[in-house]
């Protein structure tokens, strides 16, 4: 009987360990015509930054923090009237103490992918440090862009971004060559410092992705082989080193276009996740592997139906991260999250929305503080884009 007492209480444990999913609405009160959402969590808060734009019109780089569950007044960072503006490559964010570095894109020349990488770099409080600063000195007229940042280890930041210098020195015959991907580091009175390339031929325009480990930074971005197998690859950095890129996991995924839809790696003090999108061999899928070592697991696929990708990543704990995909079936397309653990325990899918399939969803944002997940993409309210917001408590996964 004692047993069988134990048993109940351990049953009946259980099931009042999950609780009801509740979604919430965080309103989004700033005009419209907003999108290019990046979402980022550092020390205890949540920063975003957008683009207010219309086509042919100036467009505004905008921050905000979230603070009791409300955005703050925006701040704006800068505005233009050439600037790049693209779903897929949005500008990011990251602060390191109480100085923010932002980036976006701003055109170079008349082709439609010619533009750099500009940075501006100012105190939470407004002050200004450096503003409108080039990130790429190569002086070519090219392809730059899908920058990600992360504050450095002491001071300043880690900066990485897809580079097209070499595409326009190799162009022969109209052929494209091969886009690059680098890394940089920006310190805190924005001097850029220890430039380096760490891969000759990646995918054109797939997100890159950088997270500072337990052992050290590290980037992951999709490779582009001679063979167009295009997978995803990382590299980090061992005693100031970056090591060669090598595979987190071989789909063997042949494609002669960029499919527009880039890894995330994310971090805490004990483990690395990956998250990515495949369609190897006409099967789309969306993976996570945990790293293990030097080496990423096996990985473990998400999506219960037709994967469209565009994931994101957060840890929840030291062995449990939510991954939020885009995926379809008849009857629609779904922003979607499901809890993994480091042993390969997944949790059933739960649906965030029903949204858009296209490009003016843009890449959806994830992040988790203080027992909730916050998610951020953009939707289109009267045909104009605007950015919606909503949080959503884990114990309900």
């Amino acid at each position: 009987m004692k047993k069988l007492s134990v048993l109940i209480l351990v049953a009946v444990l259980a099931s009042c360990s999950k609780k009801e999913l509740v979604i919430t609405e965080i309103p989004f009160e700033f005009g419209i015509n907003n999108a290019e959402p990046n979402l980022v969590a550092q020390d205890g808060k949540l920063s975003l930054s957008w683009v207010n734009s219309i086509r042919g019109k100036e467009a505004t780089l905008l921050y905000s923090q979230l603070e009791n569950d409300s955005w703050k007044k925006p701040t704006t960072v800068t505005s233009g009237n050439d600037w790049f503006v693209n779903w897929a490559d949005f500008p990011a964010n990251a602060t390191n103490g109480d100085v923010l570095l932002t980036s976006h894109l701003q055109k170079s020349a008349s082709g439609t992918y010619t533009y750099d990488v500009v940075l501006n770099l100012r105190k939470l409080n407004g002050e200004i440090i450096k503003e409108n600063f080039l990130l790429n000195t190569d002086g070519m007229e090219a392809e730059h862009g899908f920058v990600s940042v992360i504050p450095n280890e002491k001071d300043g930041f880690l900066i990485t971004w897809l580079d097209g210098r070499n595409t326009v020195k190799e162009m022969e015959n109209s052929h494209h060559k091969a886009m690059t991907i680098r890394v940089a580091e920006v310190s805190s009175d924005g001097t850029i410092f220890n430039e380096t390339q760490l891969d000759a031929r990646t995918c054109d325009c797939c997100q890159t992705s950088i997270s500072m480990t337990q052992n050290g930074p590290m980037i992951v971005f999709r490779d582009r082989s001679n063979k167009e197998i295009r997978d995803i690859y990382f590299s980090q950095k061992i005693n100031n080193t970056w090591t060669n890129p090598v595979v987190v996991y071989n789909d063997n995924w042949e494609i002669n276009g960029c499919p527009v839809n880039g890894p995330k790696v994310v971090s805490n003090s004990n483990n690395t996740a990956v998250s990515w999108f495949t369609a190897a061999e006409g099967n789309p899928k969306v993976k996570v592997s945990f790293l293990s070592g030097s080496t990423f697991n096996e990985p473990i696929v998400l999506n219960d139906v037709d994967a469209i990708g565009r994931v994101d990543v957060a840890f929840i704990n030291d062995n449990e991260v939510v991954v939020s995909y885009m995926e379809t079936d008849d009857y629609g397309t779904y922003l979607r999250c499901k809890k993994v653990t480091k042993n390969g325990v997944i949790s059933k899918a739960i649906t965030v929305a029903k949204i858009n399939s296209g490009r003016s969803t843009g890449v959806p944002q994830l992040e988790i503080m203080n027992g909730f997940a916050y998610m951020v993409w953009t939707v289109s309210v009267e045909k104009k884009n605007q950015l919606k917001a909503v949080k959503f408590n884990l114990d309900g996964i």
